[in-house]
């Protein structure tokens, strides 16, 4: 009976804390209202007369704890944080743990200061762009010509998209296209109904990163009709007009003066030799067509510039002017992205036709022509081979089709070049704007990220608008030459030549023959690499 009876009052003390706690958490201001208990008031009744001092001070005592709050404990205990429904099931050891695997949880998902500091600088302090531009010059001595052009002046004053294409824009020009200052120029392109997957990546890099905000139309040529579904997915890529377009036979086909058992002969010669493509029959139309006959096509009649864009290329960068503006207010005649060396088996009898038409027509060489950085002084001032990548080339149709360009054109077809030997179109244009037109209207577009197969450009400092890791000034040299290719490289790369000036300026003690003794190929010794800020 007595153990039962110290079990239930275990059990009511347990029920008059719990009590306790419920009241203070319901209503804080209970605590100071006394309670309705017989006992309570018995233990709270006012003294008689006949008690001692110990009970006086101990009846005063809890008097004042009456009117007051219960005092909190003073050691410390998880189980404060915890709702109350949780804390009547839970220890305070189980409290402790639950609390340390949280904060061990927030620990590990929350990044590290550092990781806070390399966010802040990244998202407020962009880095700027250095040098915007990437305006390279070559070399030249101060023009006395007034009212000269200035490429990077006009770059300042018209970039930011001025003249990008606008609804109201538009439709003037449609209104009074005799009035209209957009240059007649279009983005042409000589492909196959077979090569559609990789014009169509072409298109679509070129489209976004420019062409959409300038629509220029399209102007797409081949050798036969091309399909309707060619003509519909090229059409689906662009807001711009297209035009599809057949060479005339005449222009793909062999002339009447050209030997057929020597030209079968040359297809089975250079490709036993390894000379790119040239077994190939239709890669000679081809060289020959890009040469001198796309400019003759009656669809361009209406058109003075023109942009070249080859299949399965790509485009890096956001262009944020519009090209045919600048090629026409800065009187340039020919553009270029690479200048680079070319196997010089394809055309061994090249340089030497050039200077016999140098020497029956002088009077069409420009009197500021420039040959010097294309011939070696260290190979009896033979061609080197050098040549503008023409893959990729912006130029002006009315220079190609003057009587300088016309006639060296013809004196090369004549002499059998394109299907004896594997004239190409590269070369070709790069002596003919040399022999006739000044280095300052060829213009040198560094700024634009391009790639033709294994030949890659990408200007420095500019990360803010490329997707590609930035090249050095010789990246390309010489990387379409075999390497059982017997010629002779000159010493300078070919951009350097071409730039000229502290370009071709060489590090102190730095020695050529020194380089390749050490594995190198002797062009790593200039004090610019074409990564620094200008």
């Amino acid at each position: 009976m007595s153990v039962s009876n110290s079990i239930l009052s275990s059990f009511r003390r347990v029920l008059w804390t719990e009590q306790q706690d419920a009241m203070t958490e319901k209503s804080p201001k209970l605590l100071a209202t006394p309670l309705q208990s017989r006992s309570s008031m018995a233990k709270f009744s006012l003294p008689t007369a006949d008690y001692s001092s110990s009970s006086s001070s101990s009846s005063a005592s809890s008097s004042t704890s009456f009117w007051t709050s219960p005092r909190t404990p003073s050691r410390w205990s998880p189980r404060r944080y915890i709702p109350t429904k949780v804390r009547s099931t839970m220890t305070q050891r189980q409290a402790a743990v639950v609390l340390c695997l949280a904060l061990a949880l927030f620990v590990w998902i929350t990044p590290p200061p550092s990781a806070w500091r390399r966010r802040v600088v990244h998202v407020t302090l962009p880095q700027p762009a250095t040098s915007p531009y990437q305006v390279l010059q070559p070399f030249s001595p101060p023009t006395a010509q007034k009212n000269a052009p200035n490429p990077l002046k006009w770059l300042e004053k018209n970039s930011n998209n001025r003249y990008a294409v606008t609804t109201s824009s538009k439709l003037l020009d449609s209104m009074t296209p005799h009035l209209s200052q957009k240059p007649r120029a279009a983005l042409i392109s000589l492909v196959r109904n077979s090569e559609l997957p990789g014009l169509m990546q072409s298109m679509r890099q070129l489209e976004h990163h420019w062409n959409r905000k300038y629509q220029y139309p399209w102007i797409f040529f081949n050798d036969e009709p091309f399909s309707d579904e060619f003509k519909q997915a090229t059409q689906n890529l662009t807001s711009a007009k297209c035009y599809y377009e057949v060479v005339p036979n005449e222009h793909w086909s062999l002339p009447d003066w050209i030997d057929e058992g020597r030209f079968m002969n040359s297809l089975e010669y250079l490709g036993a030799i390894g000379v790119g493509k040239g077994w190939m029959i239709s890669y000679r139309h081809m060289c020959r067509w890009n040469s001198g006959f796309f400019y003759k096509h009656p669809r361009l009649k209406d058109f003075d510039w023109y942009w070249r864009v080859e299949p399965d290329v790509h485009f890096f960068c956001d262009i944020d002017y519009d090209v045919f503006r600048f090629m026409r207010d800065n009187n340039m005649k020919y553009g270029f992205n690479m200048n680079i060396l070319d196997d010089a088996r394809s055309f061994p009898s090249l340089w030497s036709r050039t200077r016999s038409f140098i020497n029956a027509h002088p009077e069409l060489v420009h009197p500021e022509a420039d040959l010097d950085w294309l011939l070696d002084p260290h190979n009896s001032g033979d061609y080197n081979n050098c040549q503008f990548f023409s893959n990729f080339e912006v130029g002006d149709l009315n220079y190609f089709r003057g009587e300088a360009n016309e006639k060296y054109f013809d004196w090369l077809d004549r002499g059998g070049g394109f299907f004896y030997e594997r004239f190409g179109d590269a070369p070709i244009h790069t002596l003919s704007v040399a022999m006739f037109v000044p280095k300052s209207e060829i213009w040198f577009f560094r700024d634009v990220g391009y790639q033709h197969d294994i030949n890659r450009h990408c200007p420095p400092h500019s990360a803010h608008r490329c997707s590609c890791e930035p090249t050095v000034m010789d990246e390309n040299f010489y990387k379409l030459v075999p390497l059982e290719s017997p010629q002779k490289k000159p010493d300078d790369t070919c951009i350097r030549q071409f730039l000229g000036g502290h370009w071709l300026n060489k590090k102190h003690g730095w020695d050529m023959e020194g380089e390749k003794l050490f594995g190198g190929d002797g062009y790593h010794g200039y004090q610019l690499t074409g990564l620094e800020e200008l």
